[in-house]
């Protein structure tokens, strides 16, 4: 896979596919622009090195039609404010007003094409399309690591039909840190992994198993091995059809010499409420009728202590459902042992990311994926195909 540096970008028209799918409130306003910011490294090189540039990406999940509702105009906009320069926002992503837009610009000067997904044939990689978003350019970047997973048109078909591809700078760090995290680490290697389903995240799990040292489970993922283990669970979220699999996971984690820590006690509500009654029990002491939304003070404890002495340590997904201010310390509780850890940590996942905002613990941290979708796959062991059509350029 090729990187910007070794392509020539002077004087040409550079394709930069970007994620800048960012959230926007009721007033489409853009909440947060961390994924623009990331962005804007990559462009900034390319124009430094004197190439002009068509910036793509695709905001939201438009049904292949134009939709206002998700058009990148307020994008257009807060990348004109960062970089302090005029960034015209093309009325499609092609078509001859658009191609006439990219074939005018000059060296400094950025286009912002409409949403791809605004064009059926982004998703579903449709190679006409793809022939004519590579029309546009003399040479393509891929720096959207929050879609690599995805053959669409715009990261993998591109490549195609282009002479000259390479990765961006942030899409070379991901894969980058990832190595340095997963197949390379100092040791000992912890892997953390919560959220809702184990289904979601066991090629995940049994892929880590064979390289880490210890991997920790909790969230409501935990709930189906305490199924498993024929413990009462009262109304807890679990995975009933997964219990045999839980049981697979342990045996598994254990033939790998790796060590699986679980929750020993939970916090648990008398509803999913941020105003329900709360209590600290026993993983095998959990009611009838209540369920489990966080992990408890003991678990706390053991996980920090289990972690402190760790070199590495990645982490994808919550402990609990701690959008709710009483279901909330197991995952600030990670977020604060990570902060504090020596050793290298990468974060990845948008529910643990939102996490880290709001412990202000971003800085803290080795490095923070801007994919989660993309970034499971890494830990999964599955390639990723617009990093594969990179390599076969």
């Amino acid at each position: 896979m090729k990187r910007m540096s070794e392509i020539e970008l002077k004087g040409k028209r550079v394709f930069i596919r970007a994620d800048l799918n960012v959230p926007l409130d009721e007033h489409r306003k853009i909440a947060d622009d961390t994924r623009i910011r990331a962005a804007l490294e990559t462009v900034k090189l390319a124009l430094k090195n004197g190439a002009s540039v068509i910036l793509a990406s695709h905001l939201g999940r438009p049904k292949g039609e134009h939709d206002d509702s998700f058009s990148l105009a307020p994008v257009a906009k807060r990348i004109g404010e960062l970089l302090g320069q005029e960034v015209a926002l093309a009325p499609d992503c092609v078509g001859e007003e658009t191609a006439a837009m990219a074939k005018a610009l000059k060296p400094g000067q950025v286009l912002l094409l409409e949403n791809l997904r605004f064009n059926s044939g982004e998703t579903s990689n449709d190679q006409t399309f793809a022939k004519q978003l590579a029309a546009l350019a003399d040479c393509y970047i891929n720096d959207a690591f929050g879609t690599a997973h995805r053959a669409h048109a715009s990261t993998a078909g591109i490549v195609n039909f282009i002479d000259s591809a390479a990765a961006g700078l942030l899409l070379e760090n991901e894969l980058d840190f990832f190595a340095k995290a997963f197949e390379n680490p100092k040791r000992p290697l912890a892997a953390i992994f919560g959220g809702a389903k184990i289904s979601t995240k066991l090629a995940a799990i049994k892929n880590t198993a064979a390289k880490a040292d210890k991997i920790l489970i909790g969230g409501a993922m935990a709930n189906t091995f305490f199924a498993a283990d024929g413990l009462n669970i009262g109304s807890s979220l679990y995975e009933p059809e997964l219990l045999d699999t839980a049981r697979e996971v342990r045996e598994f984690v254990k033939t790998n010499d790796c060590e699986l820590l679980l929750p020993t006690d939970v916090i648990v509500g008398s509803e999913f409420s941020a105003k329900a009654e709360t209590r600290v029990v026993n993983v095998d002491s959990i009611p009838d009728g209540w369920m489990a939304l966080d992990i408890g003070p003991r678990t706390i404890t053991a996980f920090v202590e289990a972690l402190g002495s760790c070199s590495t340590i990645i982490w994808n997904g919550p402990m609990g459902a701690f959008e709710m201010k009483p279901f909330s310390n197991g995952t600030y509780a990670i977020v604060d042992a990570l902060a504090a850890s020596e050793g290298l940590t990468v974060v990845g996942g948008g529910d643990t990311d939102l996490a880290l905002h709001e412990r202000h613990a971003v800085e803290k941290m080795g490095y923070v994926s801007t994919g989660g979708g993309a970034f499971l796959k890494l830990l999964e062991g599955s390639s990723l195909p617009a990093v594969e059509a990179l390599n076969a350029k």
